[in-house]
């Protein structure tokens, strides 16, 4: 990995599955995602505005992006693994993540409204995730890039996601 790699991936790459979670996996997994919200607001709670302006990398996107991006990536993967449990094997489609990122609020917008977000969401999505039968986690979806993707997998990718951009997050702060 070289050094741009190591700062756009501070806690490494996501690694795709090669066998469904066991349960203690699953728990854990399921665990960091309702850990993310908290974590993330405790990294961000009382920074200046010009501290959530800066960049977690050269060229890369600020505290404040970041911050607004999380929901926005949740919100999708929310609604992926509802449409995995509820159809047969459903074809989900992408968002321009990076444009998202350059919409004014996701730009201007105070941090606070996207970290109540991300706290209700997950709460909602953990609460979701732990009623299902472990049966329900080998249903899949679609994903134009990915191919085929299991619930385990997909729950996986995003707890790794929340823990990602957290690093991220540290990493603006350490840099500053």
């Amino acid at each position: 990995m070289d050094d741009l790699d190591k700062l756009r991936y501070p806690i490494g790459r996501f690694e795709r599955l090669k066998r469904p979670l066991d349960q203690a996996a699953r728990v854990g997994v399921i665990d960091d995602i309702e850990r993310a919200p908290a974590v993330l607001r405790q990294l961000v709670v009382g920074l200046a505005d010009a501290q959530l302006e800066a960049p977690y990398r050269p060229g890369g996107w600020t505290i404040r992006q970041v911050v607004h991006h999380v929901p926005d990536s949740h919100m999708n993967a929310y609604v992926r693994t509802k449409l995995a449990v509820t159809e047969d094997t459903p074809s989900i489609r992408t968002y321009e993540e990076g444009r998202w990122a350059e919409l004014p609020e996701a730009r201007s917008a105070p941090v606070g409204m996207s970290l109540d977000l991300l706290a209700a969401l997950h709460r909602r999505w953990v609460a979701f995730l732990r009623a299902l039968p472990e049966r329900e986690f080998e249903k899949t979806f679609i994903h134009p890039e990915w191919g085929r993707v299991t619930l385990d997998e997909a729950i996986a990718m995003y707890a790794w996601h929340g823990r990602h951009h957290a690093a991220h997050v540290r990493q603006a702060l350490d840099r500053r």
